[in-house]
């Protein structure tokens, strides 16, 4: 938190983040009230990267270590949103970045168990939460297409980065009645899908609006942009 803090007063990121949560969020429809005060609780300038503190509450995507980025705060806030969580769920995340995302979930459910493919963003992440103290996020380096399958089943998934089609491992590891938030299309312009089990092999699907994110790469059903 020193980090920020040696270029911009407390107050005044405290002031950016309420504006953030006010105009960003709340004036575009996001209205679960867990999301709001989660968002408006977490510090986004631990998570961005050294020197970009003072962008940190824009409503854009910022880059960070290892060709990545830190999503968009409305569309943390929408992937959150429609997820349905709850104090009892327990959520898999794909791809945590430097996670803020997982943060950010975490003061709103009961675990988060969260995969990253990059052992560098792992161990930052790592430092961040200990930092923040959050301790209901769990970690690990591995391929994410693969989820956690010795947690599962998961109330809730959520993947941040995008493929052509959903691999049929997180399907599975989705607990019925769980959504499964994802971005699914090709390289430039993806569609955020929403599926929801509603039994062993049913599953509902609903389009939450056009997203571009990272790649999502991994061995489980061949995925990653050509």
């Amino acid at each position: 938190m020193a980090r920020a803090e040696q270029q911009h007063m407390p107050g005044e990121l405290s002031a950016a983040r309420a504006r953030m949560v006010d105009v960003q969020l709340a004036r575009r429809q996001i209205h679960d009230v867990g999301v709001l005060r989660a968002m408006a609780s977490v510090p986004r300038e631990i998570f961005v990267a050294p020197g970009f503190e003072e962008f940190a509450y824009e409503d854009s995507a910022l880059p960070i270590a290892e060709g990545q980025t830190i999503s968009q705060p409305y569309i943390v806030a929408l992937m959150l949103e429609e997820a349905g969580l709850n104090a009892d769920t327990r959520l898999l995340e794909i791809g945590t970045g430097s996670g803020y995302a997982a943060a950010v979930a975490s003061r709103i459910v009961k675990q988060v168990y969260t995969i990253e493919r990059h052992a560098a963003l792992t161990d930052a992440a790592k430092e961040r939460f200990a930092a923040l103290g959050y301790r209901n996020i769990e970690l690990r380096t591995g391929d994410g297409t693969k989820g956690w399958p010795e947690a599962a089943p998961f109330d809730a998934i959520l993947v941040a980065a995008g493929g052509p089609e959903v691999p049929r491992q997180l399907r599975e590891q989705l607990a019925v009645g769980g959504k499964l938030i994802i971005p699914v299309g090709e390289a430039r312009e993806q569609s955020l899908r929403r599926i929801t089990r509603r039994g062993t092999d049913a599953f509902d699907e609903d389009e939450l609006g056009a997203v571009r994110f990272v790649p999502l790469i991994g061995e489980a059903g061949s995925l990653g942009f050509p």
